[in-house]
């Protein structure tokens, strides 16, 4: 009774790491140019890195892995971090300051249009991440939720699934949401998984990151 499932879930995981191998490699290959001249801004503006690199995992279950952006922030601004604990605005394990002050001027930029995300497209390309998946957080925000709380059996299901570089969360309004609101989009994406859904989702992202639909 079982095995059809199995083998629908196999065919899926098999055409969905397909589809993100060849359109990461195009995007890659296609964004090289505007790779070069984002990198060329940031060290104009500020002295460090071009990339900021950071372990991140679904869970506290999860093997965790290093995701790529491009910097947004001033060099060393993770040391920053704890100054600025009490004006976070968002709630659970995520930190979010709309008017954070480590954001650099061309860093606000590619925050309110996603141009810092699109490295990850060498983490699909690795096989760490999918184009479509539930959102990976920071593991030493993930370390504190379970000092403060025992980490819940809904943020461990999203272990189910390959993070993503977008999902339901980023397209149902991004940072406006709470941090439980993400937990339970992640969960329904996972429970109800189809190729035809990941292509909603990813037509679905692009207004949202043109009209910079909740970022900050």
């Amino acid at each position: 009774f079982g095995q059809p499932q199995i083998r629908d879930a196999t065919v899926i995981r098999v055409i969905k790491r397909a589809f993100d191998i060849v359109v990461s490699s195009l995007l890659l290959v296609l964004l090289a140019p505007a790779f070069a001249v984002v990198a060329f801004a940031i060290k104009l503006e500020t002295y460090g890195p071009v990339f900021f690199k950071q372990m991140i995992s679904l869970s506290d279950n999860d093997e965790p892995f290093e995701l790529y952006k491009f910097r947004t922030m001033v060099h060393k601004a993770e040391d920053l971090k704890e100054l600025l604990l009490a004006l976070n605005e968002a709630d659970g394990v995520l930190f979010k300051i709309k008017n954070d002050p480590r954001l650099t001027k061309f860093g606000r930029f590619m925050r309110r249009y996603s141009i810092d995300e699109l490295p990850q497209l060498l983490n699909v390309l690795k096989g760490d991440m999918s184009l479509v998946g539930p959102r990976p957080l920071p593991v030493k925000d993930i370390q504190q939720m379970h000092k403060r709380d025992r980490v819940s059996d809904d943020l461990r299901r999203r272990g189910n699934a390959k993070p993503g570089m977008t999902g339901l969360w980023q397209i149902s309004g991004r940072s406006d949401l709470g941090f439980r609101e993400m937990v339970m989009l992640d969960v329904y994406y996972i429970e109800n998984q189809r190729l035809l859904f990941d292509l909603e989702i990813l037509l679905r992202t692009i207004p949202v990151v043109v009209f910079a639909k909740g970022a900050y």
